[in-house]
C-alpha cells in the first residue's frame, strides 16, 4: 500500500496520543485507489507466520483489502465478506444486531479465525482495524497450524502504522434500516385462517361444532364488526417498526518515522431494532445494540538492530432486548399465533389473551422487562525482534507474547404479565378470567460466558536473495492456553517451520511442518503430539525463454501442493468414564429404597484428532498487459478420524454412544478468479468474477447393515437428508387404489404419495434414502466498478446455484400444534375441488384421519430450489475537488451513497423472502446510507 500512495513526511509521533480514526481515501480517483490497494495486498501473500511474494508463493490464498469490507453497515466483518473471497461460504439466518446467526464454511469446513497470526474467537472488531483479510486453503499455507489446521484458516491483518507524514481520517455514516421479507407465505387473516381450519378438521375426521370455528364466527370474522370477541390481529405490524436507523462514527490517525510507526483507532457502530417500545417504560425495551472499538499498533525500533511492538484493542458491546428471552420467543408467538386468537387489548386496557394463548405478543415485547448483555473484551500483544545481521546477514530472531480476555454479563430485569379472555359480555357488564399475574421486576445478573488465553511464542528465521537463488527459513515453537469458563485449560503446543526455494525466479519449492498436539488425552490428561508435513511446487512459466518475450502474457505459474494436517476435538475428557446419581431404586418386601449410580455415558477409549490429505493444483496468471487476470484452482481434502457417532448404536444400550475418530469424508472441488481492469486518460473500470464449485462425499459414518443400497448415505453429499421420493399428490380415486399401501396409515386423498423402490406393495422404511440435488454447489460473486473525474461507482453481486431448502416447521405448514398459522401459500391446497393443488389436504395433525402422519415425513416433497442472486453492497461516492479541500486544509473529502441487501433475484420458492432468513426469525436488513469521508 506505501508504494502507491504519496505519502507525507511524518510531523510527530506523540499525536498518536489525542488523534483516532476511521476511514479515507488519499486521492481523489477512489476506485483506482481501491483497486491498487487491492492489487498491492494480492501481490502478497500473507500468510499466518510470515509473508512471501505471490510469485514465490505455491500456496493457496486469496485475499481482500480491508477498505472494501470498511462501509458495510454491520456488525461483524464475517457478513461483510459474502461473495467477496473464492472457497469461503457465508450464511446470515438471523437479523437480530449481536445475534446474527452467520456461519462461514471454507471449502465445506469451518476454519479457525486468526488475528495477527493468533487464533482468536473474535467476529467483531473495528472495520477500520483490518488492513487485510486472507483465507488460507491448502497445505502448504495450513500445515504450521498442525492440529489445528485442517478446516482452512480466515488470516485477519490489522493496520499498523508507516514511516511518514501523520494521517489524520474521519468517517461518519448514518442510515436507514428497512426489515426483508422472513416469511415465504403471508399469514392468513382471521375469516380465511377459521375457514381453512375448519377444513382441516373435517379432514382429520374431527368435528366442526366441537372444535372448529362456528358460522357465527365466520361471519364475524369476514364483517370485522365484534374485534373484541372476533378478532383479527396482524401481529407483525403490532410490534415491529418498518425502519430503524443504524450508524457508525470512526477516528484514526497513522503515521510515524524511523523510530516509531503508529497506528491507532477509536469506532463505534450503533444499531436500532425493529421492535416497538412504550414511552410509559422508564427503560428500553427494543433490540438496540451498540459496539464501541479502540485499537492502538505501536512499533518502535529501539536500535539498529532491536525492535519492539504493543498491539492493543479493547472493545465493548452493549445489546439490548426484552425480557424473558423475549425476542426469539416474540418471533416464535407470531409463528404460533393466529390472527384470530385473541384482541390486543381488552376494553378496560388490560392485555388480553386466553387459556391457549398466555402471552400476549405485544404485552411480550413491552411489558416484559429487559435484558442487557455486556461484552467486554481485552486483547495485547507484545514482540521483541532481534536481527541478528551482525552474526548471519538475513537472520533474525522474535519473540512474542498474547493476553486475550473476554466476558459477557447479562443484566436480566424481568417482568410477568397477566392477561385477561372475555368470557361474558352482558348489560351488567364484561367479565374476564385471568391468566397469570402482574409481578414486579426481578432483577439478576449472571455471567454468560467468560476466556482468556495467553499465547507464548519464539521463532528464529533466515532471508537470502541473491541473483539466482531464494531462501526463505523460519522455525518456530508456541503454546496457546485457553481458559473457558470453569473448565479446566485448554493447550496447544508444539514447533512449526517453513522453508522456502526459488531458483531464477522460475521454480519454487515450499516445505512446511508442525509437530504439535493439544492436552486432554489418556491417560491424565497430557498431550499428545502428532507430525502435519506439507511439501509445494511451482513454476513461473512466463520466465522460460520460449515465452519470456511473449507480449500477451504478463505472467502465469503452475502450483501445486499436498500435505496432511490435523483437526483436535478438544473433547473435554471424553476418556473418563463418568457417573452420575440416578432414581433411586426399590426393593425388599418393606419397598425399600437406595440411591444409585450410573453411568453418564460410554467413554472415548482412544481419542484422537481428525486427520486430511489435501491436494491442491492450480494456475494463476495475467494476460494483455495485466488487464485480464485469472486463477484457476483444484482441490481435493480427504477427511479421515472424525469425530462422529456412529450410525450402528442401538438405544437397547440404555445409554448414549460416544463420540469415535471414525468418520471419512471427501471434499473436491474447482475455484476460479476472472478479472478485467482497464482505464484511459479519464476513466478507471474493473469487473471481477469469483466461482467455487464444491461437492462432498460420505465415505463412511458406521452404518449398521442395511437391506438396500439405497438406504445407505455413504457415497453421497455430506448432510445430505434422508427420505422418500415423492411423485406427487393422491388426485384421484385411481391413484389412491393403485399406488402400493403405507405402512400403518391408510392413504386419503391430497396426501403425498412415494414411491416404492423396493417394489414390495408397501411404503415404509425400506423405501427411504438419501434426497435431494448432489450437483456440486456453486458460489458466485461478482464485483464491477468505475471511476470518471471525481465520481466512482462500485457494485457487488453474491448469489448461489444447486442450493436446496428443506420447507417444515411452523413458518411454512399449516396448524402447528394444531392452532399455529396458516399462510396464503396454503390456499392452493388440494380439495374436490381444487384436484391440482400444490398443497396437500390440511391437517391439524390430530384426529383419526390425520394427514401429518404421512404428509410431515421427510421427502423430496418439501425440497426446493434455493437458488438466489443477491444485490450485496452498491455504493456511489464523490470526491471534492482539492480546489475547495484545500481552503480548509482537508487533504481529501469524500461523500457516498452505499446500499446494502437492495434486492434479490430468487427462486420462486421464497415469494420475495429472504433467501436465508425465510423461517420467520428476526428480519435481515436492507440499508440505505450516507457517509463522508475526510483526511487531513
Amino acid at each position: 500500500m506505501l508504494e502507491l500512495k504519496s505519502l507525507l513526511k511524518s510531523k510527530t509521533a506523540y499525536a498518536m496520543l489525542f488523534c483516532f480514526p476511521l476511514w479515507s481515501y488519499a486521492q481523489q480517483d477512489v476506485s483506482l485507489e481501491k483497486t491498487l490497494e487491492q492489487d498491492s495486498i494480492s501481490k502478497i501473500h500473507q500468510l499466518i507466520y510470515f509473508k512471501t511474494p505471490k510469485q514465490h508463493s505455491t500456496a493457496s490464498v486469496s485475499k481482500l483489502s480491508g477498505n472494501a469490507i470498511a462501509t458495510t453497515p454491520t456488525f461483524g466483518y464475517l457478513t461483510s465478506l459474502a461473495g467477496q473471497l473464492p472457497g469461503l461460504k457465508v450464511n446470515q439466518s438471523n437479523g437480530q444486531p449481536l445475534n446474527e446467526d452467520v456461519s462461514y464454511q471454507l471449502r465445506g469446513r469451518t476454519p479457525i479465525i486468526l488475528i495477527d497470526g493468533i487464533p482468536r474467537s473474535v467476529t467483531e472488531i473495528g472495520m477500520q482495524e483490518i488492513e487485510s483479510i486472507s483465507v488460507l486453503k491448502d497445505a502448504v499455507s495450513l500445515a504450521m497450524l498442525g492440529i489445528r489446521g485442517a478446516d482452512g484458516a480466515i488470516s485477519i491483518v490489522t493496520k499498523k502504522g508507516y514511516t511518514d507524514r501523520t494521517q489524520i481520517n474521519f468517517s461518519a455514516q448514518y442510515g436507514i434500516q428497512k426489515p426483508l421479507q422472513n416469511l415465504i407465505g403471508k399469514p392468513l387473516d382471521a375469516y380465511r385462517y377459521a375457514l381453512l381450519y375448519n377444513e382441516a378438521l373435517k379432514n382429520d375426521g374431527l368435528s366442526v361444532k366441537n372444535n372448529g370455528f362456528s358460522e357465527t364466527a365466520l361471519a364475524s370474522f369476514k364483517d370485522g364488526n365484534d374485534p373484541l370477541v372476533y378478532p383479527n390481529v396482524r401481529w407483525p405490524e403490532q410490534v415491529m417498526e418498518n425502519n430503524a436507523a443504524v450508524a457508525r462514527y470512526n477516528l484514526n490517525t497513522r503515521g510515524g518515522n524511523k523510530y516509531v510507526k503508529y497506528f491507532v483507532n477509536l469506532e463505534h457502530f450503533s444499531q436500532n431494532g425493529f421492535l416497538k417500545t412504550d414511552a410509559k417504560n422508564n427503560y428500553n425495551t427494543n433490540t438496540n445494540a451498540k459496539g464501541y472499538f479502540v485499537r492502538s499498533n505501536v512499533d518502535v525500533k529501539l536500535s539498529d538492530l532491536l525492535e519492539a511492538g504493543v498491539y492493543i484493542q479493547g472493545r465493548i458491546l452493549n445489546a439490548n432486548s426484552p425480557g424473558n428471552d423475549g425476542t426469539d420467543n416474540i418471533f416464535q408467538s407470531i409463528l404460533n399465533t393466529p390472527n384470530s386468537a385473541y384482541p390486543i387489548y381488552n376494553l378496560d386496557g388490560t392485555y388480553s389473551g386466553s387459556s391457549t394463548f398466555q402471552n400476549n405478543i405485544l404485552a411480550q415485547t413491552i411489558a416484559s422487562g429487559y435484558a442487557v448483555a455486556n461484552t467486554r473484551t481485552v486483547l495485547t500483544d507484545f514482540y521483541l525482534k532481534r536481527s541478528l545481521d551482525d552474526v548471519v546477514k538475513g537472520l533474525w530472531l522474535k519473540a512474542r507474547a498474547s493476553f486475550f480476555s473476554n466476558l459477557r454479563e447479562n443484566y436480566v430485569r424481568n417482568k410477568s404479565f397477566a392477561v385477561f379472555q372475555l368470557v361474558n359480555n352482558d348489560v351488567e357488564g364484561p367479565i374476564y378470567k385471568q391468566y397469570g399475574n402482574n409481578t414486579e421486576q426481578n432483577n439478576s445478573n449472571n455471567i454468560a460466558f467468560q476466556n482468556r488465553s495467553n499465547f507464548q511464542e519464539l521463532s528464529v528465521g533466515y532471508s537470502s536473495e541473491t541473483e539466482k537463488h531464494g531462501i526463505d527459513l523460519i522455525l518456530l515453537a508456541n503454546r496457546d492456553n485457553l481458559v473457558n469458563g470453569s473448565d479446566l485449560p485448554y493447550t496447544i503446543q508444539g514447533i512449526s517451520g517453513h522453508a522456502a526455494y526459488h531458483y531464477d525466479n522460475r521454480y519454487l519449492a515450499e516445505v512446511s511442518f508442525a509437530v504439535n498436539g493439544a492436552n486432554r488425552y489418556p491417560t491424565d490428561g497430557g498431550f499428545k503430539y502428532g507430525t502435519f508435513p506439507a511439501i509445494g511446487l511451482g513454476w513461473n512459466i512466463h520466465r522460460e525463454n520460449f515465452l519470456k518475450d511473449s507480449k500477451w502474457i504478463s505472467r502465469m505459474k503452475l502450483f501445486g501442493s499436498y500435505g496432511s494436517l490435523g483437526r483436535d476435538n478438544a473433547n473435554y475428557y471424553t476418556y473418563i468414564q463418568s457417573y452420575n446419581g440416578t432414581p433411586e431404586t426399590f426393593f425388599g418386601s418393606t419397598a425399600g429404597s437406595a440411591g444409585t449410580i450410573g453411568e453418564s455415558y460410554l467413554a472415548s477409549a482412544n481419542p484422537t484428532w481428525a486427520k486430511v490429505n489435501m491436494l491442491n493444483l492450480g494456475i494463476d496468471g495475467a494476460l494483455l498487459n495485466d488487464r485480464l487476470i485469472f486463477e484457476l484452482t483444484y482441490y481435493k481434502n480427504k477427511y479421515r478420524d472424525l469425530n462422529i457417532t456412529r450410525k450402528s448404536n442401538n438405544t437397547l444400550l440404555g445409554i448414549s454412544y460416544p463420540n469415535e475418530n471414525i468418520g471419512k469424508q471427501d471434499y473436491t472441488g474447482f475455484e476460479t478468479e476472472l478479472g478485467w481492469r482497464d482505464h484511459t486518460s479519464k476513466l478507471t473500470y474493473h469487473a471481477l468474477l469469483n466461482a467455487s464449485f464444491q461437492k462432498s462425499k460420505m465415505v463412511y459414518e458406521a452404518e449398521p447393515p442395511l437391506a438396500y443400497s439405497w438406504m445407505s448415505s455413504s457415497g453421497h453429499p455430506v448432510g445430505q437428508t434422508i427420505g422418500y421420493i415423492a411423485e406427487g399428490l393422491y388426485r384421484n380415486d385411481t391413484e389412491l387404489q393403485s399406488s402400493p399401501t403405507v405402512e400403518g396409515y391408510t392413504p386419503q386423498l391430497g396426501d403425498i404419495r412415494y414411491r416404492d423402490l423396493n417394489g414390495d406393495g408397501v411404503i415404509n422404511q425400506y423405501d427411504q434414502g438419501p434426497i435431494g440435488s448432489e450437483k456440486p454447489q456453486i458460489l458466485l460473486g461478482v464485483n464491477l466498478g468505475f471511476s470518471v473525474a471525481n465520481i466512482d461507482f462500485s457494485i457487488l453481486f453474491q448469489g448461489m446455484i444447486n442450493r436446496e431448502v428443506y420447507l417444515s416447521g411452523n413458518s411454512y405448514r399449516e396448524f402447528n400444534g394444531g392452532t399455529g398459522q396458516a399462510y396464503d401459500t396454503h390456499l392452493d391446497r388440494w380439495t374436490l375441488d381444487n384436484p391440482g393443488g400444490s398443497y396437500p389436504r390440511l391437517s391439524t395433525s390430530s384426529g383419526p384421519q390425520s394427514g401429518a402422519v404421512n404428509n410431515n415425513v421427510y421427502s423430496t416433497f418439501w425440497l426446493r430450489s434455493g437458488n438466489y442472486l443477491r444485490i450485496r453492497n452498491i455504493e456511489l461516492g464523490y470526491t471534492l475537488p482539492t480546489t475547495l479541500t484545500q481552503r480548509a486544509k482537508i487533504k481529501s473529502a469524500r461523500i457516498f451513497a452505499n446500499g446494502f441487501n437492495l434486492h434479490t433475484f430468487s427462486s420462486n420458492t421464497f415469494n420475495g423472502a429472504d433467501p436465508e432468513n425465510f423461517r420467520g426469525l428476526y428480519p435481515i436488513q436492507k440499508v440505505i446510507s450516507f457517509g463522508l469521508n475526510i483526511q487531513l
